[in-house]
């Protein structure tokens, strides 16, 4: 299992649209549901962005959707401050992510 998070700060006047391209996400991984992902993303009062994805094997299914292609698309033009990306370790979790099952 790989879980990374990636923070980055949008433009003031690209904000908006950085996040209707997310729901785009959001709503084909609703209508395909793919297995071994899990993935979620927030919206800071500044503008940043902070998304965190975990999979259960070494790649991810996000790069194959069309609707994270065009949120790829033009990414770096509506970032303020280039993306962090940092693997990542639950150090506690108290109802915010469903248990696996199995």
């Amino acid at each position: 299992m790989k879980r990374m998070l990636v923070r980055y700060k949008a433009k003031p006047e690209r904000a908006d649209e950085n996040q209707r391209l997310i729901e785009g996400v959001f709503q084909e991984l609703r209508a395909r549901l793919p297995e071994g992902v899990r993935y979620a993303v927030f919206r800071l009062t500044d503008g940043t962005f902070v998304h965190v994805v975990e999979t259960d094997g070494p790649t991810s299914p996000l790069p194959g959707l069309p609707a994270f292609q065009a949120f790829q698309s033009g990414l770096k033009e509506r970032q303020a401050e280039a993306p962090q990306f940092s693997d990542a370790t639950v150090v506690g979790n108290y109802r915010m992510f469903a248990p696996r099952e199995g």
